[in-house]
């Protein structure tokens, strides 16, 4: 009894003092986090200062996650790909592969009808609504740049749509979520029919912390178009992006400017709005990052498409910005699309939300499924 106490006792010290290190939600105001840039920008003047920098701020992003802690899992992905649907230039799957032993990253894979043998491939995460892999716009992004020639995985958030293994609130979803994108990744660069020097991720909202997070500790991911997400006084209002310690540390502050400017000298896009915490972009955030970039000489590897008068979402418009942006950037073919007044989008199929779901009841979910957010963490034997 006396062991359990002392046990206890400790767990309940570790578990405050990583509270104490949360940075959630509006963390800063406005002002503070103006200030706060400025206070960050006098701890580097030239590259290798900030290199240094760079390395304690991943250093503290995986440690903080705990991604340093999660089993050695390569290959594997016992994908399950079915009900091929082609459609005007691109088709549509349904698939899933295993993230770990017994659990499953679930989505969709967007391609073009007529490929090349090696082709740009682009992770697409998705922001916080019930259901949103199997909404009309995410369905109309994916298709659209898979007709211009990219392979597209479109996956579900912990807890959305079919990922119902765990819930959403779970205390480790940062860590399963940027886990779920790192093995999405690797098997994108698995397929023989993916460029390895092609590989893009964009995602609006949530999906934008997946994206600058992934980008910033992996540098595989070598295009970045983060949406309506990048601010520095707003560190995400979810567990999935702010219930780790992965901004401050006993060694590292920072906040989710500095994050999506370890994409560097990668090319990053961040696309804000006048109505959320992205308003301030085009004077506070992306001045920041065009500093980083300068240092590699890559100034013009970074852009921002700032819309005013738009609300937060990955609207028409933005999708817009982010086609030519990876269409430059990852050699995708403009010609496949029409371009009057925005990339013209209306030779999507939006396809029904029962048919893009890859277990059904006449394909349920495989046996060795591992349900519940506690049985998924004593498998994987974290917090």
């Amino acid at each position: 009894m006396g062991k359990l106490f002392i046990y206890v006792f400790f767990m309940t010290l570790a578990l405050n003092a990583q509270e104490d290190m949360l940075c959630q939600g509006s963390y800063w105001t406005e002002d503070q986090a103006n200030l706060k840039m400025k206070d960050f920008a006098t701890q580097w003047n030239d590259l290798p200062s900030w290199e240094k920098r760079a390395n304690i701020l991943r250093t503290g992003i995986i440690k903080g996650m705990k991604l340093d802690k999660m089993p050695q899992v390569k290959g594997n992905f016992n994908p399950i790909i079915r009900d091929k649907k082609v459609m005007d230039g691109y088709s549509v799957e349904n698939i899933a592969i295993e993230s770990f032993p017994g659990f499953y990253i679930t989505g969709n894979l967007y391609r073009p009808n007529d490929p090349d043998k090696k082709n740009a491939a682009i992770l697409s995460p998705h922001g916080h609504l019930s259901d949103k892999r199997l909404k009309e716009d995410v369905q109309t992004r994916c298709a659209v740049l898979a007709r211009m020639g990219a392979i597209v995985f479109a996956y579900d958030m912990v807890g959305y749509a079919e990922s119902t293994q765990v819930t959403h609130k779970m205390p480790i979803a940062l860590l399963l979520q940027t886990w779920n994108s790192k093995r999405v990744l690797e098997y994108l660069l698995s397929r023989p029919d993916v460029d390895p020097e092609r590989i893009g991720m964009t995602g609006g909202s949530g999906g934008g912390t997946q994206t600058f997070v992934l980008a910033a500790i992996d540098n595989r991911i070598k295009v970045a178009a983060p949406t309506v997400q990048v601010s520095a006084h707003f560190f995400g209002g979810c567990v999935c992006e702010s219930g780790m310690p992965i901004h401050k540390s006993a060694n590292h502050q920072t906040n989710n400017v500095e994050i999506a400017a370890l994409c560097a000298p990668r090319p990053l896009l961040l696309i804000s709005n006048g109505s959320d915490w992205t308003r301030n972009t085009p004077r506070i955030e992306y001045p920041y990052i065009q500093k980083v970039y300068a240092l590699y000489n890559a100034e013009h590897k970074v852009e921002n498409v700032h819309f005013p008068m738009e609300k937060h979402d990955y609207g028409p418009s933005k999708r817009a910005a982010a086609y030519m942006f990876f269409a430059y950037r990852l050699k995708l073919d403009k010609g496949k699309v029409t371009i009057t007044n925005g990339v013209q989008e209306d030779f999507v199929t939006i396809l029904p939300q029962d048919d893009l779901k890859v277990f059904t009841k006449t394909h349920p979910r495989p046996e060795n499924a591992i349900i519940g957010d506690q049985a998924i963490m004593d498998y994987l034997g974290i917090l």
